[in-house]
């Protein structure tokens, strides 16, 4: 359905609207462009790396088990949210049923979940090839990769079902409009007809929990890299950890910074502009996905090896 940007006021509500960035609706077109250039990228840096390391039997290693499965959320991730959201940008398509609304938002935090989970796996992965690299095949075996694989999913699931069933069973009132680019949980909470306060404080709560948790566990597997790589060897390969870890830990931040924010400022209504809210939500499921496969996939010498194989074969 294509609407003019006013709020559309009797909307039934088993349909919302999305109003992409509020207050930047004149510069969509121009918004849209970085969106669009990072989406593509995300899908040929995540698509090619699966690609590579399925076909080539040297990459079949822990590390690079988990960051197929990172490559996957991150493709799920990206595409739950971004085609919609560039349909707003161009054609102001701003319908959306409330069945697809929670379906989106039950896909967006449930992969971010994972995604926060999977980091931890990957900072113990480097923590234990570089701590214990004699150790590395016997601690991380295909069962074991497989089962912290299941433990992630399992994780976001628990932790996100109760959210997405909680929207369900609310009355949401008109007008139906979501101040957002995507069905986020708490902007979809702002329609709420009743007290939404349980819904409110279980996903502040499950969003500090698994973003301080987690960064907490990779800031220690870090530093215990550190120490090791202090404590071990030649200036070169000191400076190659450095720089690893570093890139590692930017990719990082870029994921649990602008999450933790956005989620913060919606929730106690700081005094900052609406769009600012919405493009750093938007920023942690668009930057780190684009980044990962180029961080994570190209910086790794297997990777390239294996790049240049697949090109000569």
């Amino acid at each position: 359905t294509t609407m003019p940007l006013s709020r559309p006021t009797n909307t039934s509500l088993s349909e919302l609207h999305l109003m992409g960035i509020p207050g930047l609706q004149h510069l969509h077109h121009w918004i849209s462009i970085p969106f669009c250039i990072m989406y593509l990228v995300t899908l040929a840096g995540n698509s090619t790396l699966l690609c590579l390391i399925k076909a080539d039997p040297t990459l079949h290693l822990p590390m690079f088990l988990f960051l197929s499965m990172l490559a996957v959320i991150d493709l799920v991730m990206s595409t739950s949210i971004t085609p919609k959201m560039l349909s707003i940008f161009w054609f102001h398509s701003t319908a959306i049923s409330l069945d697809a609304c929670l379906t989106q938002m039950y896909f967006v935090h449930a992969f971010s979940v994972m995604e926060s989970g999977l980091l931890v796996a990957m900072a113990f992965d480097r923590y234990v090839a570089i701590c214990n690299p004699l150790r590395y095949l016997s601690i991380l075996t295909s069962p074991v990769v497989a089962a912290i694989g299941l433990a992630t999913l399992l994780r976001a699931v628990v932790f996100m079902s109760p959210l997405t069933f909680q929207i369900r069973r609310l009355p949401l009132c008109s007008p139906a409009v979501v101040d957002h680019s995507y069905c986020e949980h708490m902007a979809v909470l702002k329609l709420a007809c009743r007290d939404a306060a349980f819904s409110n404080t279980y996903s502040l709560s499950v969003s500090t929990y698994v973003g301080s948790f987690d960064s907490l566990l990779i800031v220690l597997s870090y530093l215990l890299i550190l120490r090791a790589v202090l404590s071990l060897s030649s200036p070169q390969a000191r400076k190659k950890a450095f720089s690893t870890c570093g890139s590692h830990l930017c990719v990082m931040a870029a994921f649990y910074i602008p999450g933790l924010l956005s989620m913060y400022m919606e929730s106690y209504h700081q005094e900052l502009p609406p769009h600012v809210q919405v493009l750093l939500a938007n920023i942690y499921l668009l930057i780190p996905p684009a980044f990962n496969p180029l961080i994570y996939g190209i910086r790794t010498k297997q990777i390239r090896d294996g790049a240049r194989r697949a090109i000569s074969r």
